[in-house]
């Protein structure tokens, strides 16, 4: 048994869905395939959200840019009179009713009970046009077998609780391919959860875990995993292995290969995860597993850029040195406001921190260590990381830019720099 994930680029356009089929009909042997929103619907669905919780009217006309959207795709793979439309409109129909409604006081739950419905739909819409054209399949609404508990926007799995019931809902007795969705899962009473951001990847990993996949592989619209993003980097090199562990690192450092939580799982278990091309599927891609976890001999720079940074530099007023119990109280800030942390250095008398530009701003965060401290703040920037640096990668990428902070390890340079 493998699992497939396919993501929002795989089934962006009617053209898409169909390349996806072909994949699929191609495919041998139990498949689990988990499919994530439909091209960019996650973000629009995100700017529905935003206007929804301000209580802002343009929410109808953003609801029928999505609408529209998943519209024409469908007329791209249907006729009228398909059962598939009147599915679509019942999902319509409970959009339409949670936007009727007043928002709770709690944003990220209301994220939450709204964001599913792009995976919802991509799923309906795929696994209709697959058993029409005679790939037959099971949908599968993973919320009632892939519990979480209560965290919104990023909910931590019930291990225990899912491995009973994804066993139980994913039997391949007469069904040989199930179709379900990435990124979303549900609380012990059925309210809608989600994993984080690109938490496809991860939905697939606890799948093949549980599972016990022989493989997972990730189709893409990359012919693998690249030293750099090709958005911000020239001329990238595909890399055709890595090991688990290189790959945790890649994505801690916010390469967006994949999940960040995606290795774990697979680790636990040696199933290999493959990521493929779905515009060229007969390459070889890239592998990550258990056959590849050795010490690198000459290995290839990787290049890795986080945008929208910000440095927070927090002093005593006093001349004080920055001790263990003045950063206690730093980072219990920090983790009350749920905000993570990028890079940090230590110098006597300052702590420089660098983090993600929060989704509400940096106003409330600065207010609460004023309470402590002297702060000061720098936007606009961006961290590079680069793994395996050389001197010549380095001269490369960062001599014609504003450095702000710079550090080195015996494999990883990295540098907070002014965006260009």
């Amino acid at each position: 048994m493998r699992v497939f994930k396919f993501g929002g680029a795989s089934v962006k356009d009617a053209p898409a869905v169909k390349n996806l089929a072909s994949i699929v009909s191609a495919s041998e042997g139990n498949l689990v395939i988990v499919i994530s929103a439909m091209g960019k619907t996650t973000n629009a669905l995100e700017e529905l959200i935003r206007l929804y919780f301000k209580r802002d009217e343009k929410k109808w006309e953003q609801f029928s840019l999505i609408r529209n959207y998943h519209d024409q795709i469908i007329s791209g793979l249907f006729q009228n009179g398909d059962s598939i439309f009147s599915e679509i409109d019942t999902l319509y129909y409970k959009i339409e009713e949670r936007l009727n409604r007043l928002p709770s006081l709690d944003f990220d739950f209301e994220y939450d009970q709204f964001i599913c419905f792009g995976e919802l739909l991509s799923t309906k819409i795929v696994s209709a046009y697959l058993n029409k054209n005679g790939i037959r399949n099971k949908w599968m609404d993973i919320r009632f077998c892939l519990k979480t508990d209560d965290k919104w926007r990023e909910a931590n799995i019930d291990w225990e609780l899912s491995d009973d019931l994804v066993k139980e809902a994913f039997t391949f007795g007469e069904e040989r391919i199930f179709i379900t969705q990435g990124f979303i899962g549900a609380t012990i009473s059925d309210l809608t959860t989600s994993l984080g951001r690109e938490g496809s990847d991860y939905t697939a990993a606890i799948l093949g875990n549980i599972l016990n996949a022989e493989k997972v592989e990730v189709w893409k619209d990359v012919p693998g995993i690249l030293n750099a993003d090709p958005q911000f980097f020239k001329n990238p090199v595909k890399v055709d292995e890595m090991s688990y562990r290189e790959a945790v690192e890649l994505t801690f450092f916010g390469a967006k290969v994949i999940h960040p939580k995606t290795i774990k799982p697979l680790k636990n278990k040696n199933i290999p995860l493959y990521v493929r091309s779905f515009i060229d599927p007969s390459s070889s891609g890239t592998i990550i597993g258990p056959g590849q976890d050795r010490e690198y001999i000459n290995p290839l720079p990787v290049y890795i850029m986080k945008e929208k940074q910000v440095l927070i530099t927090i002093s005593q007023p006093d001349f004080s040195f920055m001790n263990e119990k003045s950063m206690a109280w730093v980072f219990a800030i920090f983790s009350e406001l749920e905000m993570k942390i990028n890079l940090l250095q230590l110098s006597a008398l300052n702590l420089s921190i660098s983090i993600d530009v929060p989704e509400h701003g940096v106003i409330e965060l600065i207010e609460r260590l004023s309470e402590e401290f002297e702060v000061r703040y720098n936007d606009n920037l961006s961290l590079i990381t680069i793994r395996h640096f050389t001197p010549e990668a380095i001269e490369k990428e960062i001599s014609h830019r504003l450095v702000y902070v710079e550090q080195r390890t015996r494999r990883i340079a990295r540098f907070l720099v002014k965006r260009e």
